[in-house]
């Protein structure tokens, strides 16, 4: 069986990679993304730096880089440390959506994989991932070497996710049905009767502070503001909103960042928030103003944005965790499984993980 080589092991030959240790969040995230799949190619250096600005630990952030003799970034783990120093824990970074891995180049090779453990474990006793799909590739990669060279993973269940296939939906013809469209055109009417209506779409140079106030004026006229604390919010103060704003200064982010957003007589009254990334959308927000509730301004609004995806090529829309109806009635299917993954190192954190393991597992959300 081939076994890991490690950069120590190559006495008198030149490494095959270098790995780093850095303090704050490296450089190396943006190569590391720009050689990643393209449904990660969101986890830049900005999407790291946003969350911790906005959820804590920006000034304990390390970073774990492996890079190739050539200088490519095979991956970089961007990490803040969890629970009391004598645990020696750390945690991934990041926000919950769509979900939390890290950067790993396409061709990364089990050796690098294998160099960054190495590092990650002479200090670090139990590394958390997630909320992460069981199916993530950087997840899946990280897992097979790490149970390879000892560690132990240990898994619990968060939720659900929700596809919508659009290439089949479009393949089967006449999507979306002519009895949908009827239905939308009707309430189009009757809701045009409390005032003009302009459909926006924004990414990119749009997002404005203008703009993310509109979105958070229209949740805090929500259910998430009535029937909540608002915690949950994506937009608002009290919410996650400083979490997106920050983001958004970063270029590349800004442009995967998509809005639909409905007006009414110049008011902002319904959106649908998603990040885009080459053929998939991420659907991460979608709310309404309740005084036009009857006819049903959110549905209007994701059935445009989902037909300019079309347009615009999308072939896939990941709703997420969940589904209060609307998801499957729009089409969309079972996923895979939401899951967090704790890690423990080699030695004596692997054994207790075996022992104690199933207490994380029951605790699932």
């Amino acid at each position: 069986m081939n076994r890991p080589v490690m950069p120590d092991a190559l006495a008198g030959a030149a490494p095959l990679c270098v790995v780093e240790r850095t303090c704050g969040l490296s450089p190396a995230l943006d190569a590391a993304a720009a050689a990643a799949p393209d449904t990660h190619r969101f986890l830049r250096r900005g999407w790291f730096a946003a969350a911790l600005a906005h959820y804590g630990a920006a000034n304990q952030a390390w970073t774990v880089s492996v890079t190739r003799a050539d200088g490519a970034v095979a991956l970089a783990l961007p990490l803040v440390p969890r629970g009391p120093a004598w645990l020696r824990a750390a945690a991934l970074p990041g926000c919950y959506w769509p979900f939390r891995s890290f950067p790993l180049a396409e061709d990364a090779r089990d050796d690098e994989l294998g160099a960054a453990l190495e590092a990650l474990g002479r200090d670090t006793r139990l590394l958390r991932i997630g909320p992460v799909y069981a199916d993530d590739p950087a997840l899946m990669r990280l897992r097979t070497v790490a149970e390879a060279a000892g560690w132990r993973a240990l898994s619990r269940r968060i939720a659900t996710s929700y596809l919508l296939d659009i290439d089949a939906a479009c393949a089967e013809g006449n999507w979306p049905r002519n009895s949908t469209l009827r239905k939308n055109r009707f309430h189009e009417k009757h809701l045009a009767a409390h005032g003009a209506l302009e459909w926006r779409f924004v990414s990119g140079s749009d997002w404005t502070p203008e703009v993310f106030d509109d979105l958070a004026a229209i949740e805090e006229k929500s259910w998430i503001a009535e029937r909540t604390d608002g915690a949950d919010a994506k937009f608002t103060q009290a919410g996650h909103g400083g979490f997106w704003r920050a983001a958004a200064e970063d270029p590349e982010i800004a442009a995967a960042m998509w809005a639909a957003i409905l007006y009414v007589e110049g008011k902002p009254a319904a959106f649908s928030f998603d990040l885009n990334q080459r053929r998939i959308k991420y659907a991460i927000a979608n709310s309404y103003d309740p005084v036009f509730s009857k006819h049903s301004p959110g549905k209007l609004l994701y059935y445009r944005n989902l037909v300019r995806a079309a347009e615009d090529g999308i072939g896939r829309v990941d709703w997420g965790a969940g589904d209060s109806g609307y998801k499957r009635v729009i089409g969309a299917e079972q996923g895979p499984e939401i899951v967090d993954l704790l890690f423990a190192a080699p030695g004596l954190p692997a054994t207790l993980a075996r022992v104690f393991g199933r207490l994380w597992s029951v605790t699932g959300q």
